[in-house]
């Protein structure tokens, strides 16, 4: 097939892809919903034909070299209830325009190792995988209420402002990892709020340049892994693995308490709080966090050698009112903090914490923590 010049049309298009191939020019979005809920459900069992399909080669052939905005647009790929047939491979290439999928389905995984891209936002999708290993974007990634079965690879990649993963769902890959993102760095906030994950998140190294939030999540680990690994976590702000709120109705994610309530007001009319709640180990150990690591309301479900281990950690505040675990360890052996936050039954029981060379130098009890108890 030749290649098209200056908006030249291939004539081997189907006519999805001839519709997707204009919109790219104007920087419209490319809309092939069937207007039905059942149908336009990218996770619903329900088929979508040929209409509304179009090649994995023809969308990279759109983002790698595609054809000029008409005058006075700008070019952008913005797709909504589209299926993605093929393999998206983007590997070691630069995507200048925009790109945008929402409530898509992808029948592969997508390959974007090496990739750079200005903003790339895919909302509600259905994935099998991600593997994109030391991308770099300039601007946001966003990949909010979006289904991945198989998981996400981000190892060593680069983020130019936030990293979004909202109400994703997580499945493991063949290691056991929902989340490999060992050495990533996300320049602004990391949002992972009420995600479902089935398998270890990976941050080993990672560094936030804002703060990570993991409000109302819930964190399974894969066999023989933790839920959440990642010791030498840098956030300049705060770690955040607390509550969320969620409207009744909806399921949607409603408005969360402002940064820094210790804690938090009762949720508002028609929604209810989801706590954060992790079921497997978690490693925090040789952590730096600018402001606070706040554990307000959060269920640590651990097995009898499983640890919540935040040895080593750094930050100006530590605000532990968490549910007391009822099995396993808290750890925190060489710990530093200047304020130290905490609630009497958070505390786990005897032979439950240890705390070795931990040094704080205020203490502020929510409720009634008198000295006796404490030392008890």
């Amino acid at each position: 097939m030749a290649e098209p010049q200056n908006g030249d049309i291939p004539d081997t298009l189907t006519a999805a892809e001839l519709g997707m191939w204009q919109a790219f020019r104007s920087g419209s979005t490319y809309d092939l919903r069937a207007r039905d809920p059942l149908r336009d459900d990218p996770f619903a069992p329900t088929v979508w034909g040929a209409e509304r399909s179009v090649d994995a080669r023809v969308v990279a052939r759109l983002l790698l070299s595609g054809p000029r905005a008409r005058p006075g647009r700008v070019a952008a790929l913005k797709l909504r209830g589209v299926r993605i047939t093929g393999t998206l491979d983007l590997a070691g290439g630069r995507v200048a325009p925009y790109v945008e999928l929402t409530g898509c389905r992808l029948e592969n995984e997508v390959v974007l190792p090496e990739c750079h891209f200005t903003t790339l936002r895919m909302v509600g999708c259905a994935v099998p995988r991600l593997e994109a290993a030391r991308l770099r974007t300039e601007g946001d990634l966003h990949l909010p209420r979006c289904r991945i079965e198989r998981g996400i690879r981000l190892t060593d990649a680069h983020i130019g402002t936030d990293l979004l993963l909202n109400q994703i769902e997580l499945g493991a890959d063949r290691q056991g990892r929902a989340l490999a993102g060992d050495g990533l760095t996300v320049a602004q906030d990391l949002q992972a709020e009420m995600v479902e994950a089935r398998g270890e998140l990976s941050l080993r190294g990672a560094k936030v340049g804002g703060s990570m939030s993991l409000r109302g999540s819930r964190l399974r680990a894969g066999r023989g892994r933790r839920a959440l690994n990642a010791p030498q976590l840098t956030v300049e702000r705060t770690l955040y693995m607390t509550e969320a709120w969620v409207s009744v109705d909806t399921g949607d994610q409603g408005t969360t308490p402002p940064y820094g309530t210790v804690m938090a007001p009762t949720p508002a009319h028609g929604s209810r709080s989801q706590i954060f709640e992790c079921r497997g180990g978690v490693r925090l150990d040789d952590g730096r966090f600018g402001d606070a690591v706040d554990l307000h309301k959060a269920r640590f479900v651990l097995a009898p050698h499983e640890e919540l281990s935040l040895r080593r950690i750094v930050a100006p505040e530590l605000r532990f009112n968490a549910e007391r675990p009822e099995e396993g360890r808290v750890v925190l052996n060489g710990a530093k903090v200047v304020t130290l936050i905490d609630v009497s039954t958070s505390w786990p029981g005897p032979g439950g914490l240890a705390m070795g060379g931990f040094v704080y130098e205020n203490l502020v009890p929510y409720g009634h923590f008198p000295l006796s108890r404490r030392l008890e």
